[in-house]
C-alpha cells in the first residue's frame, strides 16, 4: 500500500545498530541515510554535538556513513538552520538537501521560499516535533544550582510529561517545566510562547509523542504532510530500510492532547509577555522604547535573523547620520527599518534575542508585532500555503488602520 499525504504510522529503523543508537528507533537517522545512499539528495543538513551536550553545531553531511553522528536530540540546539540554507548554501540553487527541521526552522524556510530565497524543489524538510529549546549557558547554571548535578556529567536531557528530565550515568532528576519557568529557568522565552509544536509545514513530522504500548521508546510517530514526503517514505518502506506499524488510536489521541497542552502553555506565555499591549503596531513599538534605549547598534540581531537577507542593508547604506552613524543608543528608525522588512515574516525563532549583548527582549517585541499582523490579516507566518502572499506583499481586504 503506497503512502499518502496525511498518513500516520509508527516507524523504526530496520538496522538494529541505528535503532539502538538513535532516539526512538532511529527513524530520522535511517531516513536521512537512505536519501543520501539513493541519491535523492546530495547532502543532509543537521546539527551535531560540538564541544559538549550544550553546543549544537550545524553540519552538512555528504557521506551516508557519517549520518549517525547527528543522531539524537540536543535541547540546547538553538540554531535556526534556515539561515544556513539561505546564506551558506546559496538557497539550494545548485544542491539538493534534506534538512532536519524544528518547527521554527521549517516555518522560516517557508517564508524564505515565498521570498524566492530558497529553491523548494531542492529541499526536503524532515520535521521533528519540538517542545522547546533551552539557552546553553543558563542551562548549565540551572543544572548545577537547581538540579544539583554536574553539567559535565549529563548524558541526556529530555522534556516529557510536563517535566525537564536530566540524566547522568548514576542519577536522574526531574522538575516541572512550569515550576522552572515561573522562576526564570527552563526553555527560552520565545519557545515558551511558541504555538507550533508539530511542524506541519514540513514534508513530514516525526516525534515520540503518541507512541504507546510495546513500541514506546522504541519507535517514532510519523505524519506525512506533502507528496514529496509521501514519496520518500513510500520508497524507504518498500525497500525495507524502515519498519512501520499502524498507530494506536489512543496514541493519536494522546499526541493531540500533548500538543494542545503545549498550546495552552504558549497562550499563557503570550498573555504574560504582551497580553496587555493595546493599540496599533506603532503603539506596541512605543511600549518597548525603554528596552530599545539600551541598543548599542551592534547589528547582532540583524546578523542572526534568518529573515534579514538584503545584500545592501538599509541600516548601513548611505543615509541620514542618525541612522547609519553615531547616536548610541540607536535611533527608533533603526529598529523601524527592520520592522518594515521582516515584521510579517518573523517566526519567533529567538535568534535575535539570543545574541543581544544588551539583553533586550527583541524576540518578544517581534512576536508581539507578528501577533498584531495575524489579528489584522489572519495571516499565519510560516504556515500558510506558498500560494498565499504575506499581508505586506499584497493588498488584502483589511488595511493597517483597521
Amino acid at each position: 500500500m503506497s503512502v499518502k499525504v496525511n498518513d500516520m504510522c509508527y516507524m523504526w529503523s530496520a538496522d538494529d545498530d541505528i535503532a539502538s543508537k538513535g532516539e526512538y528507533g532511529g527513524a530520522v537517522t535511517t531516513l536521512m541515510k537512505y536519501m543520501l545512499e539513493k541519491g535523492i539528495v546530495d547532502a543532509v543538513l543537521a546539527v551535531e554535538e560540538g564541544v559538549d551536550l550544550y553546543d549544537a553545531v550545524p553540519t552538512l553531511i555528504t557521506d551516508p556513513n557519517d549520518i549517525e553522528k547527528s543522531a539524537g536530540s540536543l535541547h540546547c540546539g538553538t540554531v535556526n538552520l534556515a539561515k544556513v540554507v539561505e546564506r551558506y548554501l546559496d538557497g539550494l540553487k545548485d544542491i539538493k538537501v534534506a534538512v532536519t527541521c524544528k518547527p521554527c526552522d521549517a516555518m522560516t524556510l517557508r517564508e524564505l521560499i515565498k521570498k524566492g530565497r530558497v529553491i523548494e524543489d531542492n529541499l526536503i524538510m524532515v520535521g521533528v516535533n519540538c517542545g522547546g529549546t533551552m539557552p546553553p549557558n543558563k542551562t548549565r547554571i540551572m543544572i548545577d544550582e537547581i538540579f544539583e548535578l554536574n553539567p559535565d556529567d549529563v548524558v541526556k536531557e529530555e522534556i516529557a510529561k510536563g517535566k525537564l528530565i536530566i540524566e547522568t550515568k548514576n542519577d536522574e532528576k526531574e522538575i516541572s517545566i512550569d515550576e522552572l519557568e515561573e522562576n526564570g529557568w527552563g526553555r527560552r522565552t520565545n519557545c515558551q510562547r511558541c504555538d507550533v509544536n508539530i511542524p506541519q509545514m514540513a514534508d513530514m513530522a516525526l516525534g515520540n509523542w503518541g507512541v504507546i504500548g510495546p513500541l514506546a521508546g522504541k519507535a517514532t510517530f510519523v505524519e506525512v504532510f506533502s507528496q514529496k514526503g509521501a514519496d520518500v517514505l513510500d520508497k524507504a518502506i518498500s525497500e525495507g530500510v524502515v519498519k512501520t506499524e499502524e498507530p494506536n488510536p489512543k496514541g493519536i489521541e494522546i499526541r493531540e492532547k500533548i500538543n494542545q497542552s503545549m498550546l495552552n502553555i504558549a497562550d499563557k506565555a503570550k498573555d504574560r509577555d504582551y497580553g496587555d499591549l493595546e493599540g496599533d503596531i506603532l503603539s506596541v513599538f512605543a511600549e518597548f522604547q525603554d528596552e530599545f534605549s539600551r541598543c548599542m547598534k551592534c547589528f547582532g540581531c540583524r546578523e542572526a535573523c534568518p529573515i534579514c537577507y538584503c545584500d545592501d542593508c538599509i541600516l548601513e547604506t548611505r543615509g541620514p547620520d542618525w541612522i547609519t552613524k553615531g547616536l548610541i543608543p540607536a535611533a527608533p528608525s533603526f529598529h523601524l527599518g527592520r520592522l518594515v522588512h521582516m515584521a510579517d515574516s518573523c517566526t519567533n525563532c529567538g535568534q535575535c534575542e539570543e545574541v543581544c549583548p544588551s539583553e533586550i527582549p527583541v524576540a518578544q517585541f517581534w512576536d508581539a508585532i507578528n501577533s498584531k499582523i495575524k489579528a489584522i490579516y489572519g495571516y499565519n507566518t510560516g504556515i500558510e500555503d506558498d500560494s498565499v502572499l504575506s499581508p505586506l506583499s499584497d493588498y488584502p481586504d483589511k488595511g493597517l488602520r483597521d
